[in-house]
This record gives structure tokens, sequence and C-alpha cells, in this order.
């Protein structure tokens, strides 16, 4: 007789050789495959998912999705699916809060699929990108102005613990759109084992404004088992592949806190017992950061793009730790928050001397935000320089004692921090809101200290005040 295809991939193992945790090992299953999805069927009746992590020619290893802790080694029953994980995905999903596996939460009934996708995905192949050139307002002036967002970035948020990452990530959730232009635009938001009142402040604050109509939300709590941790990027990025190369959708993905994500890869990759390289994280922790960051982009012949915004903290608020370490090699720039300015009482509190945005250049400009963008921000940039030079300079000697261009500068860094940096967690700005800000704000010091604008830019856009005479 010959056996059906699923007859074929569907196998089923009686009894489990060695348990480990959440880790089973069962001896003889050498025909499991890597990823493969596993149902674990336990004689108390409460059956469980898990996923192959492990194969060799003489066993699987298998992470169950959930508890495993008392269940009867010989008397469990693995049955595996013959596929990986999959997910289902439609249009409907907009509007939704899902788990981390991507379980409704919401007390709704599971969306109808109109396909079901395998959630492990693959980088998007470099010869089919099309270059980013159109940005994406955010409605933060630290941002739009001088770190702009562009469709199809990976542009990471470093922070640290105790900083407002997490209002920075629901704002940003809350007034990132296309801005004139009458296109589809979608968020995808994933939190990665994030505290039960984190994850209902993000839905709350999202269903209050509204945004959520046009938002899915996946939340893997903190004690979630870690191995759905690792599945649930995959699941928003899975999503928001589908709404933008098959739907025409821009799709923005925020996946806050990666540097959970890493932590639950070492968890695994330790109880896996492999090698460990730097302060315990698994030698693929690069490669396995890379085949989430590397799925954004913009693919030629498809009208929509995914974009992607990850936020970690960083650990005692060390950039050189793995996490921000090897993201800063795949992305393409970083937001910095800083401690300093949030002492200051100044949200977002988002450090612009060290923050970049390497495609910015690429999505600003005459058609796109405007003429005079990329000049007012090379301004900006090198006046808060001086003016950061002239506090330090203060420092020593006293700003009594500064020549009187430093302390211009010193007047100017007050009220870029106060008047640009700072708004509002409610305040959303346009770019042209923003960037006539940045002009308010040059106008405290001098024609003369303009040199990174052009002399037309100047007398179209300059302010004037006390220095309005100045030659």
């Amino acid at each position: 007789m010959t056996l059906s295809k699923a007859a074929v991939s569907i196998r089923e193992y009686a009894g489990v050789d060695r348990m480990k945790g959440p880790l089973l090992i069962i001896t003889g299953a050498g025909d499991a495959v890597y990823g493969e999805v596993a149902e674990i069927i336990a004689p108390d009746g409460l059956n469980r998912l898990g996923r192959v992590l492990e194969v060799s020619q003489e066993r699987a290893v298998v992470e169950v999705f959930g508890e495993a802790d008392g269940l009867p080694p010989a008397d469990v029953r693995v049955r595996f699916r013959g596929h990986p994980f999959q997910m289902p995905v439609a249009r409907e999903m907009l509007g939704r809060v899902f788990d981390g596996l991507g379980r409704p939460r919401d007390g709704l009934p599971p969306p109808i699929a109109e396909k079901r996708v395998g959630v492990g995905g693959a980088p998007i192949n470099p010869v089919a990108r099309s270059y980013p050139n159109d940005y994406i307002q955010t409605g933060l002036s630290a941002i739009d102005g001088m770190n702009t967002l562009v469709r199809g970035q990976k542009l990471p948020i470093f922070s640290q613990k105790g900083l407002p990452h997490d209002d920075l990530a629901a704002q940003i959730a809350i007034q990132a759109d296309i801005a004139g232009e009458a296109a589809d635009f979608a968020v995808i938001f994933a939190g990665l084992g994030i505290s039960h009142e984190t994850a209902a402040d993000f839905e709350r604050q999202l269903s209050d404004s509204g945004a959520l109509s046009q938002a899915t939300l996946f939340l893997n709590l903190a004690d979630d088992p870690p191995v759905e941790r690792i599945l649930t990027p995959r699941l928003a990025l899975t999503l928001a592949e589908f709404l933008a190369f098959e739907q025409g959708f821009h799709v923005l993905v925020i996946l806050t806190d990666m540097t959970n994500y890493g932590a639950a890869l070492r968890e695994i990759s330790n109880r896996r017992e492999e090698v460990p390289t730097r302060k315990g994280y698994p030698g693929y922790l690069y490669s396995d950061l890379a085949s989430i960051y590397e799925r954004c982009g913009i693919v030629a012949g498809c009208s929509g793009s995914v974009t992607l915004l990850p936020i970690l903290t960083m650990p005692n608020g060390d950039i050189t730790h793995p996490i921000p370490d090897l993201t800063g090699y795949i992305t393409e720039g970083q937001i910095v928050l800083s401690r300093d300015l949030d002492r200051q009482e100044i949200y977002p509190p988002i450090d612009v001397l060290s923050s970049l945005s390497r495609l910015m250049k690429d999505g600003i400009g005459a058609g796109q935000t405007r003429a005079d963008h990329q000049h007012l921000s090379n301004q900006i940039y090198a006046s808060y320089t001086e003016a950061q030079n002239a506090r330090n300079l203060a420092d020593i000697i006293g700003e009594e004692d500064l020549p009187e261009r430093d302390r211009q500068h010193l007047t100017f860094g007050e009220q870029f921090e106060q008047r640009f940096l700072a708004q509002s967690r409610e305040e959303g700005r346009s770019i042209t809101e923003t960037l006539d800000l940045g002009w308010e704000v040059l106008g405290v010091l001098p024609k003369s200290a303009l040199t990174r604008v052009k002399s037309h830019e100047i007398e179209e856009h300059y302010p004037g005040g006390q220095h309005a005479a100045e030659e």
C-alpha cells in the first residue's frame, strides 16, 4: 500500500528517554527535522506544542512551549507534525492582539486565515532589493529632523534600564505615518519578555488612541517560555511580509526588547550545552540576529515595504555588549537614549550626537521633506557640538569667562534641548513644524555662526531676532 503524504510526514513516538527542564530527548527519532513542530501528548490530557531544536542520527531534542514539569517521560507521546511552525496570516489581523505564539489574547475568535505561512522566513535577496528613498514620519523632531527613518530601513533604538523606551515605542506606534501620501500603513508591534503591566499599557495606549485599528500586537510576557520568545519576532515579521509584499502596505515593525530575545537565545543554548562565546552567548548570535533584521526592506516590483525599529536595552549602558555591538554591524544606524537628558526631564532623551541614520540623506530633501532639511540638520549638529564643547569649557573656567561666541552657543544648546528635543508624550509634530522649529532655535545664533546652510536658505527661513540686522 502506498502511504499518503500526510501519513509519511506525521510520525509519533511513545515515551521520552530523558527530560531536562523543558527539553525532551527522544532516542530513535533521527527522522525529525530541525525546526519541525512537535505535539506533546501527555496523560493529563493537556497536550502541548514544541519545536525540534537538535537532530542527529540517534536522537531528537524537542523544547516544549509551556510548562513541562511533572510530565512522566515513559507515558508521554511525541507526534512530529512534518512541517515547521506556521501561522495563519490575514488582513483582518490588523486591530487584533495576540500572544507570543499568535494565539488571540483579546477575547475574539482566531482570524480567518487567507493562507498559512512558515514563520522561519528568509532574508530578502539583495538582488531583489530596491534602495530605500522615502521617509516615515514619527512625529518626533529628534528623529524626523535629525535621524530620519526611511522606509525599508532597520534603525535600532539603544536604551538602558530605567529610560522611557517603552513610552517612546508606544508613541512611535501611535504617531508613525506616511506623510502626504494616500498609502496603506500598518504597525506590527512585538513585545519580547515584557511584564504583564507593560503589555497591558501598550494595549491600552494603542486602543485609546485609535491606532490599534491599523496595528497588530504580539505580546510575549516575561514568564512565557524562552523558546516562545525566539518565535515572537518571526511571527511579527511573517505578518509584516504578507501585508507588505502581498497586500501593498507600508509596515513598521517595532520589536522591544531585543536584549530579552538575546537572553532567551543564550538560555536555550546553555540548555543544549553549546560552547558559549562572549558573555555566554552562542557563537551564532550574529547570524541569528541577521536572520531577523535582514527580513525588512523593499522588494523590487512590490508596492509595500517593511521597516524595522528594534529596541534594545544595553546592560549597564555598555554599547559594546554583544547585542548592541552586533546589532550595529547589521543595521543602518542607531538612535541612542541618554541618561543625562533623562535626568534633566527631557523627553524623548535622544542623544543626537551619538545617533545616526545612515539612510537619512536618501529620504529627505526637495520633493520628500524640504529642500533645506539636510543643510539645516548639518548646521544643528555643528552648533550643538559647539554648545557641548562650550559646556565642557565652562565647567573648567566658569561661564562668565567664556568668549561671546561660546556663550551664544550655550544659549543655543539650552534652547535646542528644551524646545526642539523635548516634546510631550502626546505631541506629534509634522516635518514642517520640526524644520521650522529647528530654524527658530538657530535664531539665537548670529548669521555669521551659520556656516552649514546656504545664504538663500538663511534669507528664507532665518527668524532674525536680535541678530536680524547682522551681515
